[in-house]
C-alpha cells in the first residue's frame, strides 16, 4: 500500500478523469424528483480531505448539491447517540438485496426495516428523532453543523417541496409500518424531517469534512472533539460497508473495498479509517441508483493507491 504522504492524490484525480472523459456514461439524472431532474448531468466533483487537514480537489468540487441519502448516516449517528442499542429493536443491519424503497421486504418483515440506509429505516430513524428531540429539524441541523463546525449547511426548500409532492412510496412505507405499529408519531412530522433530511445540500469539499470523523475513530480531527465514541464509528463504518448502495452494496464493498454511501443526487461519499474521506459527485445514476462515475472515480482510486480496508 502507498504511503498517504507520497501519495499525489491531485494527480490521481486528473489521470481518472482523464481516463473517464471518453467511457461511455449510459447513466441518467434522477426524474422522479423533478428538481434533481434539472441538474446539469456533465458535473464531476471530487474531493479529499486526509485526517491531517490536507485537502486535495478536482472539477465542480465546491458546487452544492442535493445529497439525498447521504445524509442518512448523520441522522443515523445521532438517534445512536440518543437511544444507543434500543434503536436496534426496530431497524436491522443486514444489507437489503433489493431496491432503497422497497415495499414487498418490508411487509414480509413485518414493518422491520432491513437496514437504517433504506429509505424505510430511515423514516424509523427520523420518528424517533420527532419522539426524542425538542425541536427536531433545528436539533437535527444543529448537530450536523456542529461536527465540522460549519453554520452555512442547510437544505434546499424547492427540492424538500418535490420530495413531498412525489413522495407516494415514501408515504406508502410509513403507512405500512405504522400499521405494524413500527411509527410512533404523526406521518406529516415523521415524512416532514425526512424530506427535510434529504434535501440537504452540500459540496464535496463539506460532505468529506463531515465525514472525516468516521476516519478518526469518532473524533473531529479538526476541533478534536469527540462525535461519537470509537466502537460507533467502527459500526456505522460497518453499516455503510454492507448497506451503504442497497441492492449493489455488496458490487461496490467488492470493487473498492471502502465503507461508503450514495445519495440519488449523484454524491457519493467514502471513508478509508485512519486515512481519509472523500465526496464524489456526478449526477448520472445507474440502474440501481448510484453515481455511475462516481463508483469508477472510487474504484480507480483505490486500485491505483493500493489503499482498501479489505
Amino acid at each position: 500500500m502507498l504511503n498517504m504522504t507520497q501519495t499525489d492524490y491531485q494527480e490521481i484525480f486528473q489521470t481518472i478523469a482523464s481516463e473517464l472523459e471518453n467511457i461511455d456514461d449510459p447513466g441518467e439524472v434522477a426524474t422522479y424528483i423533478p428538481e434533481l431532474a434539472c441538474v446539469d448531468p456533465s458535473k464531476l466533483g471530487v474531493h479529499l480531505v486526509t485526517i491531517d487537514n490536507n485537502h486535495f480537489a478536482h472539477g465542480d468540487s465546491d458546487e452544492k448539491f442535493s445529497i439525498q441519502s447521504i445524509a442518512k448516516v448523520l441522522s443515523l449517528t445521532l438517534a445512536l447517540e440518543i437511544v444507543g442499542e434500543k434503536l436496534w429493536d426496530r431497524v436491522g443491519v443486514e444489507p437489503s438485496g433489493s431496491a432503497f424503497n422497497s415495499l414487498v421486504q418490508l411487509e414480509y418483515e413485518k414493518g422491520i426495516p432491513r437496514n437504517p440506509l433504506l429509505n424505510a429505516g430511515a423514516i424509523v430513524v427520523c420518528d424517533i428523532l420527532v419522539t426524542r428531540l425538542k425541536d427536531p429539524k433545528s436539533d437535527l441541523f444543529e448537530f450536523i453543523r456542529g461536527i465540522t463546525g460549519n453554520l452555512n449547511i442547510g437544505y434546499s426548500q424547492r427540492i424538500a417541496e418535490s420530495e413531498v409532492q412525489t413522495g407516494f412510496r415514501n408515504y406508502a412505507l410509513a403507512n405500512l409500518m405504522k400499521s405494524f405499529g413500527n411509527i410512533e408519531n404523526d406521518l406529516e412530522s415523521v415524512l416532514g424531517l425526512y424530506f427535510n433530511l434529504c434535501s440537504i445540500q452540500m459540496t464535496c469539499k463539506e460532505v468529506a469534512e463531515t465525514f472525516l470523523f468516521l476516519a478518526t475513530n469518532g473524533i473531529n480531527p479538526v476541533t478534536n472533539e469527540k462525535v461519537v465514541a470509537p466502537m460507533r464509528a467502527r459500526r456505522i463504518n460497518s453499516i455503510m460497508q454492507m448497506c451503504g448502495f442497497y441492492d449493489e452494496a455488496e458490487e461496490f464493498a467488492f470493487s473498492t473495498g471502502l465503507p461508503g454511501k450514495s445519495g440519488v443526487g449523484g454524491g457519493i461519499v467514502a471513508v478509508h479509517p485512519g486515512k481519509f474521506s472523500i465526496a464524489v459527485w456526478s449526477p448520472k445514476l445507474n440502474e440501481k441508483g448510484n453515481s455511475y462515475k462516481g463508483m469508477k472515480v472510487l474504484e480507480a482510486l483505490t486500485t491505483k493507491t493500493q489503499s482498501s480496508i479489505l
